[in-house]
C-alpha cells in the first residue's frame, strides 16, 4: 500500500485510465507501483514505455535473462516486484 496519495483505478480518467487499463490486462491489478505515479500520467507513461523497451524490444540479452537479472534486483533491494 502506498503512502501517498493515488488515484484510485474506479476515480482514474483519461490518460490515466487508459493506463490502468494496460496495466489490468498486463497484470490483473493495478499495482500500487503503478499507482504510486497516478497523480502525474506523463510520468506513468514514460515508466511504462521504459519497462516495455528494456524487457520487450530487441537485445543482446534474452528475454529470461532480463527477467532474471530484474528478480536479482528486487530481490537485492527487498522490492516484492
Amino acid at each position: 500500500m502506498t503512502w501517498i496519495k493515488t488515484v484510485s483505478p474506479g476515480q482514474a480518467t483519461g490518460r490515466l485510465r487508459t493506463e490502468y487499463q494496460k496495466a489490468i490486462r498486463r497484470a490483473g491489478k493495478v499495482y500500487a507501483i503503478v499507482s504510486s505515479m497516478s497523480l502525474n500520467p506523463p510520468v506513468l507513461e514514460s515508466a511504462m514505455r521504459l519497462y516495455r523497451d528494456v524487457m520487450h524490444r530487441e537485445s543482446p540479452l534474452t528475454r529470461v535473462q532480463r527477467e532474471l537479472l530484474a528478480t536479482s534486483v528486487s530481490v537485492f533491494n527487498e522490492c516484492h516486484y
